[in-house]
């Protein structure tokens, strides 16, 4: 079964600008435990849960209770002491949200979604067709799935089948393109002498065959990054793969390397297209989508603890635009 199996397709979702008392009463009028944040253009960039609506400090661990009795009562008002609160701090969506955002695509195994759950200890992944939210898969929706399905011998298999797909999904993109043999020239009759007007003329045929190739590659490239994002955007990191990356790192280290990247990818892989990557905005992390937003969790919980920092950058800028974008973990001084 897939996600588009068993998601729940009516996706209530809100803006980074959203205040939080509006978020906590969208939740409690549609009975749910957590909503996606989306941009402009309906790509997530974070999800906010009760969790991070709870105000956390001293202050507010008295309302904490009262406020979730409220919420649950349908049709009475939030609890006054917690509204209070929100307002207070003019608080919105964007700024207590959780990011980057761990998806699946329409086609992912409910397998896999089960292992992202587990492996990132979330409740729900967002399910996205061409970068959009069209559902939400959450825990309860899996326990269905598998309450209804019958055994089958054929799940089994689906680990190895799985690898197969992550190992072979990096010779997608360097298809060697082969150039077309070239015209044979023209006869020209031994009795016509060249003129200044035919050598011209050669060159401007060379010069439009020299555009029409870059417009070409530009176009072929443009495609081929195109195509590597909507890869990148499902692919999901295993924990196999997660260790080969940190085995590969301590191989540098040993080799006196102070960082290695972790991956390299299109910068529209960003939900801002690299811009905050490009000016090292602080937020640059809630922009990450995909892989690049799983490796960042898995850095965020498993290295940062024990002292490895991580960054991205731009690689290159392809006709004075953001390029590709590098994932760097770091040990050096």
């Amino acid at each position: 079964m897939k996600a588009s199996d068993v998601m729940t397709a009516s996706v209530v979702s809100v803006g980074p600008d959203t205040p939080t008392r509006e978020v906590a009463q969208i939740l409690r009028d549609h009975g749910i435990s957590a909503v996606p944040v989306v941009d402009a253009a309906g790509a997530p960039v974070g999800m906010v849960s009760e969790g991070d609506l709870i105000v956390r400090d001293e202050e507010g661990r008295e309302a904490r209770r009262d406020w979730w009795l409220t919420l649950l009562a349908e049709g009475e008002p939030l609890n006054a002491d917690f509204v209070a609160s929100l307002s207070a701090a003019k608080r919105r969506a964007g700024e207590i949200m959780a990011a980057p955002v761990v998806t699946v695509g329409e086609e992912t195994e409910i397998c896999e979604i089960a292992r992202l759950l587990t492996t990132h200890r979330i409740k729900r992944v967002p399910v996205l067709r061409d970068g959009r939210i069209v559902g939400i898969v959450s825990r309860a929706d899996l326990v269905r799935a598998l309450a209804m399905a019958e055994p089958s011998p054929a799940a089994a298999g689906n680990g190895g089948m799985l690898a197969e797909i992550m190992a072979g999904l990096d010779q997608r993109f360097f298809h060697q393109q082969h150039p077309a043999e070239p015209a044979a020239p023209p006869l020209v009759p031994d009795d016509a002498g060249p003129t200044a007007s035919d050598f011209r003329g050669l060159v401007a045929d060379h010069e439009h065959n020299a555009l029409e190739q870059r417009q070409e590659l530009r176009r072929a490239a443009a495609e081929q990054r195109k195509d590597r994002v909507a890869e990148l955007v499902d692919r999901h990191i295993s924990d196999d793969n997660w260790r080969a990356l940190l085995h590969r790192a301590r191989q540098s280290a040993e080799q006196g390397e102070k960082e290695f990247m972790l991956l390299r990818f299109p910068s529209q892989l960003c939900s801002d297209g690299g811009r905050a990557v490009n000016t090292s905005a602080t937020g640059w992390p809630e922009t990450l989508r995909g892989e690049a937003g799983e490796l960042y969790l898995r850095w965020e919980r498993d290295l940062k603890p024990n002292g490895f920092p991580l960054s991205a950058r731009l690689l290159d800028f392809p006709g004075g635009m953001p390029g590709d974008i590098g994932l760097f973990l770091f040990w050096g001084q």
